[in-house]
């Protein structure tokens, strides 16, 4: 791991020194149970991580969030919940719920909502600066559980299957868009779900590419705060690679049911990075690989939607 980033590991070492919570749930990933699954040639994980039950559960709508204290918000935190400063407008905090062995949450300094437009510049700096850490978007309907307040997240590199399928994806399965020597753009549209990813050495390339992937999918989803998008985000060796995921709903038919038809399991950017998170052993269990490609079919883009916005993006 680069030394420069030596200073977050650290950080969650000295907070767990000092913040029972957090300790023992990071603990607790010792006892994480994990299976995986090989479909379509493709890599997904599931993980049984019952402290996740809050975020997969999250209530969203404008009544439940005017009901409660922001979390993310520097009033409202633990005490013991310290910060770093990333810059930038944006803060570092060790994340008590972890999926990855270093779980960290990037918050604005200001409670405002979550948008990815206005955060983009931010976004390619705080990876710069992160190397070796993957730094993720949930979108306010698409996983966020908290959609009041602007925020990251980051794990270490490595750990989403997505990571090292993308070498071999962009040469077999993937249409390229654009290519030029600062920035290749792909589309996937058979990799379980859809995904635009997008490799450049240049910080105004990404963020122009990505405002047009926005700006685009608005039109398709006019409707929507913000057009529905997960996103997972790595630099090194001087580029940054970034995957786009489209989709159309947050939460499958399997999350409303009831008793041995439910599947507790609300997709986020760790889902489409391929891993998917149950926070109820039943649920573990007893998921299949065709639950998975259902999951996967009803919230990501429908394939016309998704040919108009890869001729957008060409175009």
């Amino acid at each position: 791991m680069n030394i420069k980033n030596d200073r977050f590991r650290n950080f969650l070492i000295q907070q767990n020194q000092s913040w029972k919570l957090s300790a023992d749930n990071y603990r607790e990933l010792d006892l994480v149970e994990e299976k995986t699954f090989l479909i379509g040639g493709f890599q997904i994980k599931v993980q049984f991580n019952p402290e996740r039950m809050r975020s997969s559960s999250a209530r969203i709508d404008n009544t439940s969030i005017e009901a409660r204290k922001c979390f993310l918000c520097s009033g409202n935190r633990p005490a013991e919940q310290n910060s770093l400063d990333l810059g930038n407008e944006f803060l570092l905090l060790v994340n008590p719920f972890p999926i990855f062995r270093t779980h960290l949450t990037l918050p604005s300094v200001s409670h405002i909502p979550q948008r990815l437009f206005p955060a983009l510049e931010a976004l390619f700096d705080i990876t710069r600066q992160m190397q070796d850490y993957l730094v993720f978007y949930n979108g306010p309907e698409c996983g966020a559980s908290a959609p009041d307040h602007l925020h990251f997240q980051s794990g270490e590199s490595g750990f989403l299957p997505v990571e090292s399928e993308f070498h071999s994806l962009k040469k077999t399965a993937g249409s390229l868009l654009h290519q030029s020597e600062p920035l290749n753009i792909w589309a996937f549209d058979h990799y379980l779900r859809k995904m635009i990813s997008l490799e450049t050495d240049s910080i105004q390339l990404g963020i122009n590419t990505i405002k047009t992937f926005l700006d685009n999918f608005r039109k398709i989803q006019p409707e929507r705060t913000e057009p529905m998008v997960n996103l997972l985000c790595t630099y090194s060796k001087g580029k940054w690679v970034v995957h786009l995921f489209p989709r159309k709903l947050h939460r499958p038919t399997q999350f409303f049911e009831h008793g041995t038809e439910q599947l507790l399991i609300s997709p986020a950017s760790v889902d489409f990075g391929g891993v998917f998170i149950t926070p109820r052993r039943e649920d573990f269990d007893k998921i299949t690989a065709s639950d998975i490609v259902d999951i996967f079919n009803q919230v990501s883009l429908d394939d016309e939607n998704f040919e108009i916005l890869k001729r957008s993006i060409a175009n």
